[in-house]
């Protein structure tokens, strides 16, 4: 039975692929633009709706653009404070009991900030945000991941950071930016470096380039996760029969377990799969029959006007989910987490399953 707006609106949820600055309030946005004198390019009342609408232009880079109007407001501490702390009850009024911020503290940096002060802002944020969610009776787990830009020069030096907060609230590391041109393995050393360190950490690959990219993030690299990962079907002929022939990465990534952070709004946005013009085309569909470890994830609320639960009501209504299909995702996702094995099995066993099973008519 396909699950109802009340039962998704209900059940909890976990965000693994959720960026802190496109999650960014649009009030908030314009109460500190004001403050700080950075020009908005829409007004207020309006900017929600711009943000939404530039980044659907069907380019990655374009949609990229959008950020220079968030970062701008997340320089000093106290701004990158309330950022995260709006996060985190935003994430809580959805449903979610786990999220893993990702931000690129290199960013952050305008107003004189060293990477680590940048991090404990961001983290006395997630805090203050997690105190009042449980103040209110609530389950809230939130870490950040600490972001590299994949065209800069930085990652062994934010790596480094990362280990260094490893058990301040910094759960693992990523790289992100404009794919094309800019491989995972211009970061190498920082990866080698992690995984010394025994560090968790994902890449974004797959999204806006194709099979080397992802090949290099797992292969070269050691990725525990792949953000994104879409063009992992370039890798499949959807063709073949009596059933769909997986091609040797394709089948390693499967066989393998490793997540793919799926965000099929983004996606649709950037049109990062050639011939996407809806959710109902999104390649999570098909990978979820296949057997990959596919999770559902917002990316940035603000650009696609989103939220996980948004995110689940249109997958339903493309694919027909039912609770226990969604409870699938979900639990994917939080076996994918960066949490310790017995931590992670708590949150499915004791919140998770029973949420999902006081759900079920």
């Amino acid at each position: 039975m396909r699950a109802t707006t009340e039962q998704i609106a209900a059940v909890p949820k976990v965000a693994l692929h959720e960026h802190l600055d496109g999650g960014v309030r649009p009030e908030t946005v314009a109460e500190i633009a004001l403050e700080i004198g950075h020009d908005l390019p829409a007004a207020p009342e309006t900017l929600g709706a711009w943000f939404e609408e530039a980044s659907s232009s069907g380019s990655l880079e374009r949609y990229l653009e959008t950020f220079q109007h968030t970062t701008a407001v997340m320089q000093r501490p106290e701004d990158l404070a309330r950022v995260a702390r709006e996060a985190v009850l935003d994430l809580a009024a959805d449903g979610v009991v786990y999220a893993e911020l990702r931000w690129a503290p290199e960013q952050h940096q305008g107003a004189g900030l060293s990477i680590e002060e940048t991090v404990e802002a961001v983290q006395s944020g997630i805090d203050e945000g997690i105190a009042l969610v449980q103040a209110q009776g609530g389950t809230m787990v939130v870490g950040q991941l600490l972001t590299a830009m994949r065209h800069a020069t930085r990652g062994l030096e934010i790596a480094k950071v990362a280990v260094e907060y490893r058990d301040r609230g910094v759960f693992g590391f990523d790289i992100a930016g404009a794919e094309d041109g800019f491989p995972p393995i211009l970061h190498l050393e920082a990866f080698e470096y992690l995984r010394r360190e025994n560090m968790h950490f994902t890449i974004h690959a797959g999204e806006a380039f194709g099979l080397p990219s992802i090949w290099q993030a797992v292969q070269r690299c050691g990725a525990d996760r792949l953000g994104h990962g879409v063009r992992i079907v370039d890798d499949i002929d959807f063709t073949a029969t009596p059933s769909a022939h997986l091609g040797r990465l394709a089948s390693y990534i499967r066989d393998r377990r490793i997540p793919l952070e799926m965000c099929p709004s983004s996606n649709l946005q950037t049109s990062a799969v050639p011939g996407m013009t809806s959710i109902a085309d999104h390649p999570i569909g098909p990978l979820a029959e296949l057997g990959f470890r596919v999770t559902i994830n917002s990316d940035n609320r603000l650009m696609s006007g989103t939220s996980i639960g948004r995110e689940m009501s249109l997958l339903t209504d493309a694919f027909g989910y039912s609770l226990g299909d969604l409870r699938w995702f979900t639990v994917n996702a939080m076996k994918s987490a960066f949490l310790p094995f017995d931590e992670r099995l708590t949150l499915i066993n004791d919140v998770i399953k029973p949420g999902f099973a006081a759900q079920v008519d």
